[in-house]
């Protein structure tokens, strides 16, 4: 076996996103009071890479308290950081997803500037972004139609990187059991994973502290509007979930990352190490796979004493 590695990277590392830009990683995860980015030339070794606080919040307003779950993105040239945050005051209702724009070719130079936050139809989190044949569009976490203690996907189509157009669709509530854990019913953290001709929705199901905590997935049709939520078919059991075996409860709010030398497809999530361990989300990876009718296969959560082999292009 050649070079290895052991979940996880990152303890604590909740709500961990990773993204590729030519030949260097990018991570964020949610910290609570500010935002830091970490850079690496490596996958697997990216928290040991050099790090850098890149904002601050005030000490109040509407984006001062409970600095969460951001991602950032290369768009036409520039990078944007999308995050959570509220004014501490209220609750859900006064989640607003906020945006900081860069200009540098390097992100951790130049200076980010507050765009404000994005104009949602419904107070949210755990916004992303994606492009799809030439139109940016925009997924978030909202507590619109369902339940107030709970919260369903939306998407909207977007004329720039923070400002949204149109009707805010909704394309996945909670509806099964396994999306109810935990005492509240939730689909959040959405992230796009892309194959081919291929679409997938992937995301969060059930609250961040259940066991239960797992992914569920919808797929788009060949060809067919991602604004219907119609043309997205929805898996009715989780596509990543809890290894009792393997001591790994919880695992979600992930992100998708190809290997250095581009020929493998990589997990990034957060899980809990222990039943009933409630906050101590760490950063862990593993490498997906793919079945022969074009659509992914995570496998099950590793256990922290596996010996992983990095991903390809690390040698």
């Amino acid at each position: 076996m050649g070079k290895t590695f052991k979940n996880p990277l990152l303890d604590p590392g909740p709500d961990p996103w990773v993204y590729k830009e030519n030949d260097m990683y990018y991570l964020m995860i949610t910290i609570g009071n500010r935002l830091d980015l970490w850079k690496s030339r490596t996958l697997s070794g990216i928290s040991k890479g050099e790090c850098k606080t890149i904002w601050t919040p005030p000490l109040a307003g509407i984006n001062s308290k409970n600095i969460w779950a951001p991602e950032i993105h290369r768009i036409n040239g520039k990078w944007y950081v999308y995050f959570t945050a509220n004014d501490g005051v209220g609750d859900d209702e006064s989640r607003k997803i906020f945006v900081l724009e860069n200009n540098s070719e390097d992100p951790f130079t130049g200076q980010w500037i507050e765009r404000g936050y994005v104009n949602t139809e419904y107070p949210g989190l755990d916004g992303t972004v994606f492009e799809y044949k030439d139109q940016l569009y925009f997924v978030y976490a909202g507590y619109g139609h369902f339940p107030a203690y709970g919260s369903a996907l939306y998407i909207a189509e977007m004329t720039d990187p923070w400002t949204l157009t149109g009707e805010n669709v909704m394309l996945t509530k909670p509806e099964y059991e396994w999306e109810m854990q935990g005492g509240m019913a939730i689909n959040e953290g959405p992230v796009i994973l892309k194959r081919k001709s291929k679409l997938f929705l992937v995301y969060s199901a059930s609250a961040t502290w259940s066991d239960d905590y797992s992914l569920g997935m919808l797929t788009l049709s060949a060809n067919s509007d991602v604004m219907k939520p119609s043309a997205w078919e929805k898996s009715t059991q989780p596509v990543f979930k809890k290894s009792l075996e393997n001591k790994v409860f919880a695992p979600g709010h992930n992100s998708f990352v190809e290997s250095p030398d581009g020929t493998e497809d990589w997990i990034v999530y957060h899980a809990i190490p222990e039943s009933e361990g409630g906050g101590q989300r760490s950063t862990r990876i593993q490498k997906i796979y793919w079945k022969a009718d074009g659509t992914p296969e995570f496998g099950i959560p590793l256990a922290t004493d596996d010996l992983i082999p990095v991903p390809s292009g690390e040698d």
